[in-house]
């Protein structure tokens, strides 16, 4: 892949870019170098950005009176204006990104599990830092992750699944014609059934045009619809109903090759392998056999090849 065939993915600068961690340190994380290939990063650490230095004296989020301040207890320093002036002009600048993934539990870019601290220095709760609030605010509909969750393989897949969709309908927004619309939808249709069958159906007919529109309109609609479709994590049974119509045409499969494939949806079926592992076997069978309409469906690698893993850290399988 070349720059331009590759998703933009907003990385914190810390995991794995620059030595810019409060401490002085770099955190190595092998997720983000697996990734490195096949995404073009945009590293950030907005601490360094407003000015604070590295090493630095820590900064949390503090909650007084309701609202939340980023302080520097050590210097008693509030840089709560220059964070948000940051994240403001930063998110305004940006180019065309396909998602985010930030440093997880930080003040300034952790999206779920950072400290929330009183006036006494007591933990009140657990909430997004001030850049990660941000990005979440401003691009509510796109993938955005720490490394932390996504040692998780369900969210990973979410993850990844999102990012490379979206990238591939930003493609097809460069010079928007419906006849790539048909075949982005075609192409993505065991995929969208896995997500939601509702924004399939509704997809389904924007694809139609009734109405003959313009295909820069129904490109929009079409995008808003695809962005809710792929917001939530599907659920393992939606993934195990498209497998199962994947396997019906497979018609020359022995019995004991179907009976090994049903024992590794049920192994799926109770998070004990992903869905790598089923797509796998599929996969192998469409060398085999060759099925032209499956052979064209994003669902059997929504992403490449190399980003597959069966690594998964056992906690937080339920997170969503």
């Amino acid at each position: 892949m070349d720059e331009v065939q590759k998703p933009t993915v907003v990385v914190s600068k810390c995991l794995g870019f620059a030595p810019c961690r409060y401490n002085g340190a770099i955190i190595g994380n092998d997720f983000v170098r697996q990734m490195q290939p096949h995404v073009n990063f945009l590293p950030v650490c907005p601490e360094v950005e407003i000015g604070l230095g590295v090493p630095r004296d820590p900064v949390r989020v503090v909650q007084l009176e309701g609202k939340n301040y980023l302080l520097q207890p050590a210097t008693q320093a509030d840089v709560t204006e220059k964070m948000v002036t940051f994240a403001q002009s930063y998110l305004d600048a940006l180019p065309q990104v396909h998602g985010f993934l930030l440093k997880n539990r930080s003040p300034s870019c952790g999206i779920k599990d950072v400290k929330i601290y009183g006036r006494g220095g007591n933990v009140l709760k657990r909430d997004s830092g001030f850049f990660g609030g941000a990005v979440q605010e401003r691009f509510p509909l796109l993938p955005v992750e720490d490394e932390g969750r996504l040692s998780n393989y369900r969210l990973r897949e979410h993850f990844l699944t999102r990012l490379y969709a979206l990238f591939r309908f930003s493609a097809l927004k460069a010079q928007p014609t419906m006849r790539d619309l048909v075949q982005f939808h075609a192409e993505n249709k065991l995929l969208l059934m896995a997500y939601s069958q509702k924004e399939l159906r509704l997809l389904g007919r924007i694809v139609a045009n009734p109405e003959k529109r313009p295909a820069q309109m129904v490109l929009a609609d079409y995008e808003a619809h695809l962005l809710r479709a792929l917001d939530k994590m599907p659920r393992l049974a939606s993934g195990i109903n498209v497998l199962m119509h994947i396997l019906g045409y497979f018609k020359g499969l022995s019995s004991e090759e179907k009976a090994y494939f049903l024992d590794t949806l049920q192994r799926y079926r109770l998070r004990k392998v992903p869905l790598n592992v089923p797509l796998t076997l599929v996969n192998s069978w469409l060398i085999r056999f060759g099925v032209p309409y499956l052979e064209q469906q994003t669902f059997l690698q929504p992403y490449p090849e190399e980003l597959f893993e069966m690594s998964d850290s056992g906690k937080g399988r339920d997170l969503r």
